[in-house]
Formats: structure tokens, sequence, C-alpha cells
């Protein structure tokens, strides 16, 4: 993509998007159905527990639904429920990202499971529910299902490797050949006993088809220890592979929690622009009002005919600092972007 994400922004319409009453809703990807409508996949669970990390214990991806792509999406079901601790994405989903690959709609998504009972303590779930995080599959000839899961994850953590904690986020890009290159957000254990974990780094898979053998493509994270990023999305144009990510501290755009951008020509070996602020958490709205929203995370492109038409983004209320840790709500937002020849 030629220059910024922020230049090609259109006002963000306030009514647009997909929240539910009482529920935080996170993680939008959006897909024209069958049907001719528009199909958003994300994650949502109730308030009755924090945002965070309630998330880890009862997230669970449903499917909303609008005439156009800014919506406002109506939910419409759940699409992967828990299904019991003793299936490696039993008890949470979470991430999904849905792509069309043919006839075939697959949605890539996090799960995970802990042997823990309901009334037992919150803290021993959350590390094990963090640890046991894996990436999968599900998929459907139509946007309303049945969607097939599968019984194991599609990669297996690394014990030798620095992606040897969990693998989330999944960030795939499926070529016109079938081939897909799946970015994805890792951790290592650490030696350390105050915590049981390092901090964000992404790795790169590859696979010959959705449904084949994925495998690591790096011994080494994709960025050196001082960029630590989140939420990646990646795709391919004229430019060769591109990624977009939240940058967790502000020390390679500039800004706390704003997007930056990275290219890649084999999709395995990337490079991140130093300085360059790829999206800003300040937000003009329809109303003309520009707002610093609390989050603007998960970041996902809509592509039809090839062409970028709509961003959307988990964002929420919070303050500037804390950001989903004081939010009271969260929603997927929408940004109609302007064609550029």
């Amino acid at each position: 993509m030629r220059g910024t994400l922020m230049e090609r922004m259109l006002p963000a319409p306030v009514n647009g998007g997909f929240k539910m009453e009482g529920y935080w809703v996170w993680c939008g990807s959006v897909v024209k159905g069958e049907d001719g409508r528009y199909h958003m996949f994300a994650s949502r669970w109730p308030k009755e527990v924090p945002m965070h990390p309630g998330w880890l214990l009862k997230s669970e991806i449903v499917r909303a639904a609008a005439d156009t792509p800014v919506g406002p999406f109506q939910f419409e079901e759940v699409i992967l429920p828990a299904r019991g601790a003793q299936y490696w994405d039993g008890l949470m989903t979470h991430c999904p990202m849905i792509t069309k690959v043919g006839d075939t709609y697959v949605l890539y998504y996090t799960g995970t499971t802990h042997p823990f009972a309901p009334h037992q303590a919150v803290e021993g779930k959350v590390t094990a529910a963090r640890a046991n995080k894996r990436i999968g599959i599900a998929t459907s000839k139509s946007v309303y299902g049945p969607w097939e899961r599968r019984s194991a994850p599609i990669m297996q953590t690394r014990p030798e490797h620095f992606d040897n904690f969990l693998y989330s986020n999944p960030a795939p890009c499926v070529l016109e050949d079938g081939t897909v290159h799946l970015m994805y957000k890792t951790r290592s254990y650490s030696t350390d006993p105050a915590c049981a974990h390092s901090h964000m780094m992404f790795g790169m898979a590859q696979a010959e088809r959705y449904d084949g053998a994925y495998r690591a493509m790096r011994d080494t994270p994709v960025f050196p220890e001082d960029v630590e990023l989140e939420d990646p999305f990646i795709w391919h144009d004229e430019d060769g592979f591109n990624m977009m990510a939240k940058d967790m501290y502000g020390n390679i755009a500039g800004t706390h929690y704003c997007g930056v951008h990275a290219l890649s020509r084999d999709g395995v070996n990337w490079e991140v622009k130093k300085d360059v602020m790829f999206y800003s958490r300040d937000i003009l709205w329809d109303d003309g009002v520009v707002r610093r929203m609390g989050n603007l995370e998960r970041p996902f492109i809509l592509f039809e005919d090839g062409r970028p038409t709509h961003v959307y983004f988990a964002t929420s209320d919070g303050d500037e600092e804390r950001g989903f840790m004081g939010a009271q709500n969260t929603w997927n937002m929408v940004i109609p972007l302007k064609q550029i020849d």
C-alpha cells in the first residue's frame, strides 16, 4: 500500500460497526457472503467478567450481518461456542480472521482450554488458558454453516525455539495459488520467577494450502527484541507482502498504541518502517468530532475486487493510558477508505 492507511481514512460512521448490549465485543473480520450481505466474525464475552482477562475464559466467536460493509451489524448466531475442556479449543475461542478460498470459507482463530473447575481460582485458570492458546481453523461452504472444527490446532509450539509458550492472533494471507503465509503472535517460557513468559513476538509459518501442514519458517522472531508489536494483519499487493500492527510502546512509530507498517518480498523476512505512523488512535467521526480512542486494535482490511474499501478495528471508550483496562464499553468500529487510482 502506497502511503499510510491514515491518508485513506474517511470519517468513521458513529452508528456503524458492531456492538452488543451486555457484552464486551472485539476482533472483527468481515467477508461478503454468498447472499451478497456482509458478515462479521467477532469475539464476545459477557460483562459479568472483566474485559481483561475475562476474554481468556469466556470469549466465543459469533457472526453478525449487515447489508453494507458499514453496518450497523446485527448479531445472528454463535459460531464457535465452548465444547468441553477435553478439546484444545474447548473453553474459549477468540481472534477470528475470516477468508474465502475457492468455494470454502476458512475461519482462522485462537482457542484454549484448561483443567480447572468453574469454582477454582481465576489466577490459575488464566495462566493455564494463556499457556494453552493455539491456532486452528474452522471451515464451511456457507457463511451460515455448519462449521467444521478440527480436533487439533494447525501448529504445535516448538520446545527448542522462541515460540515454545503459545500461539495466537493468526494473520493469514492466502495467495492465488492457494499458498498460505501465516503470521502469528507467540511468547517463550521465562526463567524469571516473577513472570511465566517473555514479551510478545511474531513468527511466520507457511502451508501449501489452507488445510495442509503448516511449517514454521523462522528459528528467530520476525522482529528484534526492541520491536514489540501486537495484532498483525497481512496482505499482498504490487509491493509484495504488507503488515500492519499495533506499536506497543511507541518506540517504532512514535506514539503509544499507534499503527506501524512493514514490508516483505518473500513473506518470511520483514522490515518495519521506522518513524512512520500507519494509523492513529485519533479518529475523525462523521459527527465532525475527533476522538482519541482508548484502543484501536485487531485491524482488518476488507478488499473488494482487489481494492481496500474498509478497515475495521476493535476499539474502546477507555482512557489514553489504560485503554481497555479503563473501558466501560468495547465494540468493532469501521472506517471507509478513500479510493486511490
